[in-house]
């Protein structure tokens, strides 16, 4: 019988942090691939972006103000 191999996928903090910011985007309306590169970004405040959503703001613009 073949040796099977167990690969534990191990997820930093970072990782779980970025994971849980673009969830929240997507929440709100931002499309995914803007919620992944937003997520990662330190430099952006997740609530502000937020709140430019519930404000009305369109995602686009959203991420032309973010950026």
């Amino acid at each position: 019988m073949p040796a099977t191999h167990d690969i534990e996928t191990v997820e930093t903090e970072t990782e779980r942090v970025e994971r849980w910011r673009t969830a929240e985007l997507m929440r709100v309306g931002f499309p995914g691939d803007d919620a992944v590169a937003l997520a990662v970004r330190t430099d952006v405040d997740l609530h502000e972006a937020i709140q430019l959503i519930k404000r009305g703001c369109p995602t686009d613009l959203a991420v032309r103000i973010l950026g």
